[in-house]
């Protein structure tokens, strides 16, 4: 009689807890954590400030922002940004304005306020000693 009654105690509590410990382990083992959700990547993130370089990080952000108006051949304001000589030349002024603080007109002129992540290569540079590299 003692016999039977830990049978049924095997079926009915033992066997129920044995199946749902290995299904837990087995579906958690599962389990897929993906990184870029769980660590998602903010624009500041995205934006590579170390070492930028004049020919391949700044030129081209004044190329597409600044040149048309503040090219060698006919530069508004006597302001040069379409080369490394005068563009360092005259960098506090470039500085404030595209930072858009006061002393200095805000540029783009008409056009949007350069991005963060533009100005924050700059700043590297900048910081740098703006190499002609």
């Amino acid at each position: 009689m003692e016999h039977q009654t830990i049978n049924k105690i095997e079926t009915r509590i033992i066997y129920p807890a044995i199946f749902l410990l290995i299904a837990s382990v087995i579906l958690g083992g599962c389990y897929y954590d993906n990184e870029e959700y769980l660590y998602p990547v903010t624009s500041a993130q995205k934006c590579d400030t170390l070492n930028p370089t004049y020919l391949g990080t700044i030129a081209p952000i004044f190329a597409s922002n600044c040149n048309s108006c503040h090219a060698s051949a006919a530069p508004s304001g006597n302001i040069v940004t379409d080369n490394h000589a005068s563009l360092t030349a005259n960098i506090n002024k470039v500085w404030l304005s595209i930072n858009h603080l006061s002393g200095a007109s805000p540029m783009p002129q008409g056009g949007n306020k350069l991005t963060d992540c533009e100005i924050a290569k700059i700043k590297s540079w900048r910081n740098l000693g703006m190499p002609n590299n």
